[in-house]
């Protein structure tokens, strides 16, 4: 058994890059989704199609970082809600939530590299 190594391991086959169309097409569920599934959406794009497209990991990490940063501000806004201030945190959060994702989404749908204002980017 001497000069045999071992058999190499399995390395699945790499799934091919998206075509521009369908990037798009997942950017733009990318930040439309986090009116339902907040940050979940984002997160579960990016993961899923890591490496098949720069558009669209560049997306997803926008819209996932933007979520983050309204997590904050939710969490911020119900800890602050007993003294009154929060409810106002709370609607501006939730205003800002819808208003940018639309706005994200209409640019993604003509192919803008778009950034959210006032996001921490926590992903890189």
């Amino acid at each position: 058994m001497s000069g045999q190594y071992p058999p190499p391991a399995y390395v699945p086959p790499s799934a091919p890059p998206l075509r521009p169309d369908e990037e798009r097409t997942w950017a733009i569920l990318g930040h439309l989704l986090t009116l339902v599934a907040g940050f979940l959406a984002p997160l579960v794009i990016w993961l899923v199609f890591k490496g098949r497209g720069p558009y669209l990991e560049d997306q997803a990490k926008e819209s996932l970082n933007f979520q983050l940063t309204l997590l904050i501000a939710y969490v911020v806004g119900g800890v602050t809600s007993i003294i009154g201030i929060g409810l106002v945190i709370l609607a501006l959060a939730a205003i800002a939530q819808l208003l940018f994702a639309i706005l994200a989404a209409v640019a993604v749908g003509r192919f803008e590299w778009y950034r959210y204002p006032v996001t921490l980017r926590m992903v890189s």
